[in-house]
């Protein structure tokens, strides 16, 4: 242990000397228990008083050199217990730096109301570090397309942007300048085309599309609804397609049924 003088300038690890071929000696840039207690109990107070004027040079060294003997002594008999606290430290932080580090109990306390279902899906596990953020990804698309990406590209997924236009029905108008007529009391339809952002994801694989293809359909839904929550205004609406752009296998060209490009009729 050297003191915290010098670890502004050389950081946590002051200077590595080998010592023999399995060992190594390394001045750390920390306090010793030395550094907290008073210098009296070390040192003579009145060290560098009275010292003869006509060596005064020379007596000052000497002293100097017996000080700097005493702060190295000292450094060793402390150092079994300041190495002692240091490992504990370390111990202590290996244990806590589960619970702080990636904002782990701000996780908690925002997903506090997930089902063990949720929490167990593959998908919602992958978003669930960016709860913490969910203020500065909501109503940015530019973050939620980024982190969507990152959580299929974890299961191997790739997913793609396009605009897919929808048509809405209210049946129930509730402003007049929309139908541009007076409503009153009477029933108007208004049907209205709107372009909607759809996430598509690029995905075929035999083993997801057979036995298990519709959970992994349900895991997909449970991780749109949680987005959807977290992560969207209320007026905005979350739609992933599951799709492959190659065609399937097929043995009977003549009479053959998809689900979803999946060759049902084998």
């Amino acid at each position: 242990m050297q003191g915290m003088h010098k670890r502004n300038s050389y950081g946590d690890i002051i200077d590595l000397e080998p010592m023999g071929a399995e060992a190594m000696h390394l001045t750390v840039g920390r306090n010793s228990i030395y550094n907290g207690l008073p210098e009296y109990m070390f040192h003579p107070i009145d060290r560098f008083d009275n010292l003869p004027q006509y060596e005064e040079k020379e007596r000052f060294q000497e002293q100097l050199e017996e000080q700097k003997q005493e702060i190295e002594d000292a450094y060793r008999f402390f150092s079994p217990i300041d190495l002692l606290i240091l490992h504990l430290r370390t111990e202590l932080r290996k244990k806590l730096d589960n619970y702080t580090h990636e904002d782990v109990v701000m996780q908690q306390i925002i997903g506090d109301n997930l089902t063990k279902q949720q929490r167990n899906n593959r998908f919602i596990r992958q978003v669930i570090p960016f709860l913490p953020q969910a203020k500065r990804i909501r109503g940015n698309r530019t973050l939620f397309t980024l982190m969507l990406r990152k959580v299929f590209m974890e299961e191997g997924l790739t997913i793609s942007v396009q605009q897919t236009p929808q048509t809405h029905t209210d049946e129930v108008p509730r402003y007049g300048e929309s139908v541009d007529m007076v409503l009153d009391d009477s029933y108007v339809g208004n049907i209205y085309a709107e372009p909607v952002q759809t996430y598509v994801i690029h995905y075929w694989s035999d083993k997801e599309a057979g036995a298990h293809f519709l959970h992994f359909l349900d895991e997909v839904e449970e991780l749109r609804l949680m987005l959807q929550d977290f992560f969207l205004s209320v007026e905005q609406q979350l739609c992933f397609d599951i799709t492959e752009d190659a065609p399937p296998l097929r043995l009977n060209d003549d009479v053959f049924y998809n689900y979803l490009n999946y060759n049902t009729n084998i």
